[in-house]
């Protein structure tokens, strides 16, 4: 019986997706804009501005919030996932080592195989469901930030009125806007913005779970 190559396939299936997942939401070593006094805009009134999506989502700080607890979230469930497909494998491991010594009557090996498969069965259930589970963490976390993103973005055009702002992304070749005038580069404004935003309603938060 060859139990174990099967075995590890599954946790080293797992275990890629997971790294896949952390590697999305990894990216939040960046540097923090300042909170301070507010970023001046050369940028007039219907003009075309754009701004680096990468460095938004790297020096957000509600980003890296949000990144550090999905990340615990999934390291726990790679934790419990490498746990058990380790029990599992020690258990293929048992049967076939007493299967190769002949210690085991043909019944008793056809039950231990038979209950080997449905463990392994079950294992293959569980690890679906997990990667399931931290794929929709992921998603809800960037759906999240995005929200967030979008909802001040809106705010912030209500008084700087632009005609359009443009998200773009890519530091060899950046996309839509491969070259643009520095003084439409609205990056920085809308860091400090985000940021100074999200402290005032993490604050607000905090201060009520201190009265709940």
């Amino acid at each position: 019986m060859k139990q174990t190559p099967l075995i590890l396939s599954i946790i080293a299936l797992v275990a890629v997706a997971a790294l896949g997942i952390a590697q999305l939401t990894s990216n939040g070593s960046g540097k923090k804009a300042s909170t301070g006094e507010a970023v001046e805009q050369s940028a007039q009134p219907g003009a075309i501005v754009w701004y680096d999506l990468d460095r938004v989502l790297n020096e957000y700080d509600m980003a890296n919030d949000l990144r550090s607890v999905v990340e615990t979230k999934m390291q726990s469930i790679q934790e419990e996932i490498n746990r058990r497909g380790n029990k599992l494998q020690s258990d293929a491991n048992k049967f076939q080592s007493d299967l190769n010594k002949g210690l085991l009557v043909r019944s008793v090996a056809e039950q231990r195989s038979q209950k080997l498969q449905e463990q392994q069965n079950s294992f293959n259930t569980y690890a679906a469901q997990k990667e399931q589970e931290m794929a929709e963490e992921q998603q809800v976390m960037m759906n999240q930030i995005a929200d967030a993103i979008k909802t001040f973005i809106d705010k912030f055009n209500e008084e700087h009125k632009f005609a359009m702002i443009i998200a773009t992304q890519g530091s060899i070749l950046p996309s839509p806007v491969a070259c643009g005038d520095p003084d439409l580069d609205i990056t920085d404004a809308l860091l400090q913005g985000l940021n100074s935003e999200y402290v005032k309603t993490k604050g607000k938060g905090e201060e009520a779970a201190k009265t709940e």
